[in-house]
């Protein structure tokens, strides 16, 4: 493993719920959260503060059963208790490590979870907590990479890092088009107007008016996150 300075000083990683599935048909795969959980304690251990953001497509997803006739609010909230089941699970995992995490719910679910608030999460992560953000912004109609930049933002990360189950930013899609291109870097603006489908525009509009650089990336690989910390070169970087 690379002996290189990290990048960063504070970062906030966008996970999708499917990365948590491996190879199942929905629900987490133990392995894969386990791994996932290996590599963000690697990234703890080059002193980088880390914060996440999860969505819950393994679980549920709301916007598809909009379009099959429920009623949309009501499927984005459930959405975003499937965050929360997915956040507990990573913070599982992690403690199972001896890493320290805390969940943060954009909703109240005082059993299980603190309520979001900015100054406190950022406090945790001050103090070397992994801070897990589940439940999106806790507003409908919002995506979770909607609610990864805003977080992100408001947290004041160096960089938003999404895993994707692809290597970066193509020109077309890979899994169509054998011969796209990846990009090395990429603009918020080329991203818009090509329609890439890198995060939702609202995202990618959130990153671009604040600075904010993101960086897409694979995880099907060991310890892509840890060179993703320490190697420009990896994935595709997103910049104004």
């Amino acid at each position: 493993m690379t002996e290189a300075p990290a990048l960063y000083r504070r970062v906030l990683l966008k996970l999708s719920g499917e990365a948590l599935m491996g190879d199942l048909d929905y629900g987490i795969e133990p392995e894969v959260i386990q791994r996932i959980a290996g590599e963000i304690a690697q990234v703890r251990k080059l002193g980088i503060e880390v914060a996440i953001v999860i969505g819950g497509g393994n679980i549920f997803r709301g916007a598809g059963l909009a379009r099959a006739g429920m009623d949309r609010v009501t499927g984005d909230y459930m959405g975003m208790l499937a965050t929360v089941m997915n956040a507990l699970a990573i913070q599982d995992a992690l403690e199972s490590l001896d890493v320290y995490a805390r969940v943060m719910s954009a909703i109240q679910i005082h059993e299980v979870c603190e309520d979001y608030i900015r100054r406190r999460a950022v406090r945790h992560l001050e103090k070397g907590r992994v801070v897990i953000m589940a439940a999106g912004t806790g507003n409908p109609f919002f995506t979770t990479d909607s609610a990864a930049a805003l977080r992100a933002i408001e947290i004041g990360a160096d960089v938003l890092l999404k895993a994707t189950k692809v290597s970066g930013v193509y020109d077309s899609d890979p899994l169509v088009n054998t011969n796209a291109s990846l990009f090395d870097t990429v603009s918020f603006d080329q991203v818009l107007v090509d329609k890439l489908n890198v995060m939702d525009a609202t995202a990618i509009v959130m990153c671009r008016d604040n600075n904010l650089p993101l960086r897409i990336f694979s995880m099907a690989e060991d310890d892509m996150l840890v060179r993703a910390m320490t190697d420009e070169n990896v994935g595709t970087l997103v910049t104004t």
